[in-house]
């Protein structure tokens, strides 16, 4: 499959010196360069094809390449910090050959070095990424085994919306409501023959000899004799 370049940095200005043999462990310092005579001056241009970066030195002008610095890993050997100051670094340049040397690269604002270690940072933190979720599709998945188990129960809880709009939960069973049925009534005392009739309750009871029937009474008797055949 084709890869297609894409332009991760471009910088207008870069100072690029010689330097002297690495002395000692101690690492680079930009001190021991003659930085106010910089060997060359041009534009530094950050190019990335897939997982592989290059920083470019070419002409302002024509674009004619200086130099070129594979990057395969930052931090690596292919870019290295100086010790004395965040505006200066050293570069691995390589050749169409193979063959290799080291030159100091310098920018004349803080701010330019500041994006230039963000760009390398975050081109490799996403060749990282897209790496890991390679390797994850390529790995086979754990089938998961969603069947029930000899035994195994699950319990449901339902919501049931009654007639007057509220809601009951219910887990096992039905759950009754309303009033349910009615007891029967209570059975009535038997009534003495003498206070009943083919008219039942619309016939008074005669008064006993031990009372005289009141007035209420009477009236009531006179009204109620119209039943009487």
């Amino acid at each position: 499959m084709a890869t297609y370049e894409s332009v991760v940095l471009v910088k207008q200005e870069v100072f690029v010196y010689k330097i002297p043999p690495r002395s000692s462990n101690r690492g680079y310092r930009a001190a021991d360069w003659n930085l106010n005579e910089p060997t060359w001056n041009g534009r530094m241009r950050m190019v990335s094809s897939g997982a592989q970066l290059n920083i470019k030195l070419e002409d302002k002008i024509s674009g004619q390449l200086f130099a070129n610095c594979p990057v395969e890993a930052y931090p690596g050997v292919a870019i290295e910090a100086v010790s004395d100051s965040s505006r200066y670094f050293v570069l691995r340049i390589q050749d169409d050959n193979g063959r290799s040397a080291f030159i100091g690269v310098g920018f004349g604002d803080r701010s330019d070095s500041f994006d230039f270690n963000v760009a390398l940072q975050d081109h490799f933190k996403y060749v990282k990424n897209a790496e890991a979720l390679e390797k994850e599709k390529a790995e086979p998945k754990p089938q998961l085994d969603l069947g029930f188990k000899e035994g195994e129960t699950i319990k449901i809880n339902m919501k049931i919306t009654k007639k007057d709009g509220s809601e009951s939960t219910s887990r096992t069973g039905k759950k009754t409501g309303g009033l349910g049925i009615l007891p029967p009534p209570p059975k009535s005392a038997e009534k003495s023959p003498s206070s009943t009739n083919d008219f039942g309750d619309f016939v008074q009871a005669p008064p006993t000899a031990n009372s005289a029937p009141s007035q209420q009474q009477q009236q009531q008797q006179q009204n109620s004799s119209w039943v009487q055949f």
